[in-house]
């Protein structure tokens, strides 16, 4: 019987199997997940694949559409091998969507008091930047016969005190039939500029008064999941929210392995065109669940890292991962969001946040002025801890900032049975201190599949904390218990035996997983400490610490002091703030100050590339330790510690 060869992207794994076998039972063999929750009858739909090279017999069924046909989607069960093949896992066919809904309520529920409506206005700071006027103008006249938009400039100026105006033809082409419609009763839309010396611009011109009637979309775009709001900009209110998996995921998991697809032929225009693809959904559901109407949304704002807005913008990414490692730009102009391909009016204005370094994105910058960081007197670490742990320090004064590279181990990356936080992730865990056995809990409470990048923290810390590891993560084999043993030469904790696990093997805990979280915390510690030394300060020159990104949120904060990934320190000066980003976005389209407030914010924030800094390497290797190889730099850890030795 012949063989063919299968290649599985993004997993870049490949394997050779009979012909006539099934993708996907080849995607089983080869390691690669693919969702099948019929159990290979063409049922369910879930396991769609895209065969990108190569042909295969079956696959077609009424489950996918033609569309879906055409651009060589088929389900993986049903779809047996006759040649070589490269096959593409989509994320949806990997990833279970409904975690994002299903996250357990945040550690922590302190939130940063964010400024409501009323504070904006009494501080004459909510200007949005698209305003609607309401006019009522006198219909032309033989002694009054100046031309339609003269008629609409001149009321705005006399009876709003509007100054600078400018327009489109688009406004020109639409006025005429609208006044007459509307019997010269329309609303105009005003989009402000960032500066007092910029014009106000005409961009969309309605029937009747629909002052009442003013929404913005706000929207963070994230290297893992895309968000997306609606806001009433007459109440300040949130009136829908929704997320999704970044479709680009399937084409990597990290920003590095997309620049890399984004400079293969074509690749740009793909990645382009998923981003928008997740974007566009969110952006159909939110405005659907508020129920406006589109042509009610004024402006969208955007954020996200600097690597996700080139891709957004179709801007090549290639130079942001060489040295001297130089984005594409740092400040983008206000543009039409139709020509950027999101689906919304054509009169929408779209605002991108503005990037710091090729590391340190919009989403950090838009995290810094939502939270209101740069106009606090308190000196702040700001921290958004996830693939990449970006760190900012500093006041309304002075701002430095950095990003370092932490790995994927928060996100179940690096990790032998390591997952998102999805259905069937172990989250929290607690172990029997007689017994050594343990207690898993795991998102929508269903047999445990993996372990999550909060669960793994809080794994490590318990183990730590009880003895059952060291400070350099290796098991105590000494222990009386079946649960550490031996598996292909490598220490194992046993989380949860086959017979109870939702996968087909045990799930367990390695010392090579350990080691791997490790690193990732030692790279977030040293960072956070060499940033502080390279301007003069320490852990307790801190007033406060805010902690943002999704991840984030669902951290213990006492377990991530534990593994030294923060600093021992005042828990009481902690708060997490979740989506920063996504904060930032939403504040933006309530007042155009921070528009104007966010140049002056770049510019106060240094940069310092840690690959650069000679103390960080010096850091790192003595964070590579649980906590730390000093572990008096954590007294309370310390003297825990110390209290349990005695006890024992």
């Amino acid at each position: 019987m012949s063989k063919h060869k299968i290649s599985f992207q993004p997993h870049g794994k490949e394997i050779s199997v009979d012909d006539g076998e099934t993708v996907i039972r080849a995607a089983m063999d080869a390691g690669v997940h693919v969702n099948a929750s019929c159990g290979g009858e063409g049922v369910c739909g879930k396991c769609r694949v895209m065969i990108e090279e190569g042909g295969v017999d079956g696959g077609i069924t009424e489950k996918l559409s033609g569309e879906d046909i055409e651009k060589g989607y088929r389900l993986a069960c049903l779809s047996r091998v006759k040649e070589n093949l490269v096959v593409r896992i989509p994320v949806e066919s990997t990833i279970d969507t409904t975690a994002l809904k299903l996250m357990t309520t945040p550690r922590k529920t302190a939130r940063i008091k964010e400024r409501n409506l009323d504070d904006l206005k009494e501080k004459g700071l909510f200007i949005p930047p698209v305003e609607k006027k309401y006019l009522q103008l006198p219909p032309p006249a033989h002694q009054d016969n100046v031309a339609d938009l003269a008629r609409i400039v001149r009321s705005l100026r006399n009876e709003h005190h509007e100054r600078r105006l400018e327009f489109d033809m688009s406004i020109i082409r639409k006025i005429p039939d609208t006044l007459r419609e509307a019997e010269f009763k329309v609303t105009v839309n005003i989009a402000r500029p960032v500066r007092a010396e910029g014009k106000n611009r005409i961009i969309n011109i309605e029937p009747g008064d629909t002052t009442a009637r003013n929404y913005a979309v706000a929207i963070d775009i994230g290297t893992t999941t895309i968000w997306g709001q609606v806001i009433d900009l007459i109440d300040g209110k949130v009136l829908a929210q929704q997320g999704d998996f970044n479709s680009q995921l399937s084409y990597g998991e990290d920003v590095i392995s997309r620049i890399v697809y984004a400079e293969k032929l074509g690749g740009l225009e793909k990645l382009n065109e998923k981003v928008l693809e997740t974007i566009n959904s969110i952006i159909v559901k939110i405005i659907d669940e508020s129920k406006i109407d589109p042509d009610e949304v004024s402006t969208v704002t955007l954020a996200g890292n600097t690597t996700m807005t080139q891709l957004f913008l179709k801007v090549n990414p290639r130079y942001i991962r060489r040295a001297p490692y130089v984005p594409a730009a740092t400040l983008y102009p206000p543009v039409k969001a139709s020509d950027l391909g999101l689906k919304l009016p054509d009169h929408v204005t779209a605002l991108v946040y503005p990037q710091v370094s090729s590391y340190v994105g919009g989403d950090i910058v838009a995290g810094v002025m939502g939270s209101g960081m740069a106009h606090d007197e308190r000196l702040t670490l700001y921290m958004d801890i996830g693939t990449n742990a970006e760190i900012v320090i500093g006041n309304k004064d002075w701002l430095v900032c950095a990003a370092c590279s932490a790995g994927p181990a928060f996100e179940g990356g690096g990790i032998k049975l390591g997952m998102r936080a999805a259905k069937g992730a172990i989250e929290d865990f607690s172990i029997d201190p007689n017994t050594l056995e343990p207690m898993n809990i795991t998102i929508g409470n269903v047999r445990p599949k993996g372990i999550c990048g909060s669960g793994l923290i809080t794994m490590v810390a318990t183990m730590f904390e009880m003895g059952i590891i060291d400070n350099r993560g290796k098991f105590n084999r000494e222990l009386n218990t079946p649960r550490i043993r031996e598996s292909e030469d490598v220490c194992e904790y046993v989380l949860a035996y086959k017979e109870v696990s939702g996968i087909d093997r045990d799930v367990v805990l390695t010392e090579i997983d350990i080691d791997n979280l490790m690193r990732a915390k030692g790279a977030i510690y040293s960072g956070c400490m060499t940033l502080l030394k390279e301007v003069g300060l320490n852990i307790q020159s801190l007033d406060r610490i805010i902690m943002a990104g999704g991840f984030g949120s669902y951290i213990d904060l006492e377990k991530c002091i534990t593994i030294g990934l923060l600093p021992e320190i005042d828990p009481e000066k902690v708060t997490f703030i979740g989506n920063g980003s996504l904060l930032g976005a939403r504040m933006s389209s309530l007042t155009n100050r921070i528009r104007i407030d966010v140049g002056d914010t770049l510019s106060r924030m240094t940069n310092f590339e840690l690959s650069e800094t000679g103390s960080y390497m010096d850091n790192y290797i003595a964070a590579l330790f649980l906590p730390h190889t000093d572990i008096n730099l954590f007294p309370n850890l310390k003297a825990r510690l110390e209290a349990r030795q005695k006890k024992n």
